[in-house]
């Protein structure tokens, strides 16, 4: 019996991460459906967890980004100009499949009694991005402490390149450095399967699922654009780019990154497991170390989905008439805004009241709005997180592999002009 034990303990703790990590979340409902009391105490688990990924993520970003670029030297080639453009494609994509869902299956809410609700969003669109404007200058110790990634990516591409010119065992210290923190990570990760079991524990027994009830069709709306974004849209990009099946990427992704960002509702947090994940895929570290973490601030496709669906819900709610553009714009508005989130839960509900104002909806309904957001925050922050996190990696992954594909065809070119010669 100890030997079947034994193999049995080896795989639970060295056997594949995402195996382990569904058998938490299995664990975690059994848990909070059998032993509600005992789950909100388990809840320790997955606080810690995510308490832990959120401050190792401000200092793997800041160190790996000056490695890279520190160590960079002419003739390498980096893919991060292309990915930035599909991240603009990509989430003004989702802002209009939600524009099309809200119109196709309109929905309705009940704004009552969510007055007093006391939230700071942004008023306008010159408001967010003078907050980006101020983040990227922000003081670094700062930046640091309060996980202001557009400020650390600032900083750390400064002295990246200054660092440029650094001596050759500089350079050394500093890759030295980053596999250092790197593997503080992977330790970290490695206590992803108990932390989300906390997580899924503590959720449901504290929340439940009868209070999305309420909202299923506002819900399935959302939901639904989600994954229709996740599983036709980007594939569509993703084969616009590399020409050739674009799923085996899509699936793995959204396997490896967005199934620990379902539960993290942090694409902060998410960045170490996404770094990973494109260290597995092979991809140029000069490219990812500097895409994820921007990513993670810029790349915002489900952050559009929800501030467009919730802002045509409100509208719908009250008989505003919506013209073609009107709904242009505010698929623009949405998109520009969702770069301006930040990278932890619920932030895209905080522009929502934003994105009301072009519709003359007053503050006081807006914040309703955001009201509702909040509780239905238990399943469309998640897979909101999902999407916009397991995006990073695959528009990260089709950009190198676009661009080595590039590289041999020139190659090939180059080699033929020369035997013709």
């Amino acid at each position: 019996m100890s030997a079947m034990r034994r193999p049995l303990l080896q795989y639970l703790v060295h056997g594949s991460l995402v195996v382990q990590i569904l058998i938490g979340l299995v664990a975690g409902i059994a848990l909070a459906l059998l032993w509600p009391t005992a789950a909100l105490k388990i809840g320790l688990f997955g606080q810690v967890f995510i308490t832990a990924l959120k401050s190792v993520a401000p200092i793997l970003v800041f160190v790996l980004v000056i490695a890279a670029i520190a160590n960079h030297r002419k003739g390498q080639q980096t893919h991060v100009r292309p990915i930035l453009l599909l991240y603009a494609i990509g989430t003004l994509a989702a802002a209009l499949v939600a524009v099309i869902g809200s119109f196709l299956f309109p929905s309705t809410l009940v704004l009552t009694g969510t007055q007093g609700v006391e939230l700071s969003a942004p008023g306008g669109i010159a408001e967010v991005l003078h907050g980006l404007l101020m983040s990227a200058v922000d003081n670094p110790v700062n930046a640091l402490m309060k996980a202001n990634y557009i400020g650390i990516l600032a900083w750390a591409l400064g002295l990246g390149l200054a660092l440029r010119h650094g001596s050759e065992t500089t350079r050394s210290l500093l890759n030295d450095f980053a596999h250092g923190v790197s593997q503080i990570v992977r330790l970290v990760i490695r206590c992803a399967p108990l932390g989300i079991f906390g997580l899924v524990a503590a959720t449901l027994a504290e929340s439940g699922l009868g209070a999305l009830l309420g909202y299923a069709h506002l819900l399935a709306v959302l939901l639904g654009c989600m994954f229709f974004v996740a599983l036709v849209v980007n594939p569509l990009i993703v084969f616009w780019k590399i020409r050739s099946n674009p799923y085996p990427l899509v699936f793995t992704c959204l396997r490896e990154s967005g199934i620990t960002a379902f539960f993290t509702r942090s694409s902060a947090a998410n960045i170490p497991v996404n770094m990973q994940l494109c260290e597995r895929l092979g991809l140029h570290e000069d490219t990812y170390s500097v895409s994820i973490p921007l990513g993670a601030t810029i790349n915002m496709a489900g952050a559009a989905i929800t501030i467009t669906v919730l802002t045509l819900a409100a509208v719908n709610t009250l008989g505003i008439q919506v013209d073609l553009a009107s709904a242009v714009l505010l698929c623009v508005i949405a998109s520009v805004s969702a770069a301006g989130v930040s990278g932890v839960a619920g932030g895209s509900l905080l522009l929502v009241p934003l994105a009301c104002g072009m519709f003359g909806i007053s503050s006081e309904i807006a914040m309703q709005v955001v009201a509702i957001g909040f509780i239905i925050g238990i399943l469309q922050d998640s897979v909101e997180t999902a999407l916009n996190s397991s995006t990073d990696v695959v528009f990260t992954a089709a950009a190198c592999a676009a661009g080595e594909m590039a590289e041999r065809a020139g190659t090939e070119e180059h080699g033929a002009e020369t035997l013709s010669k």
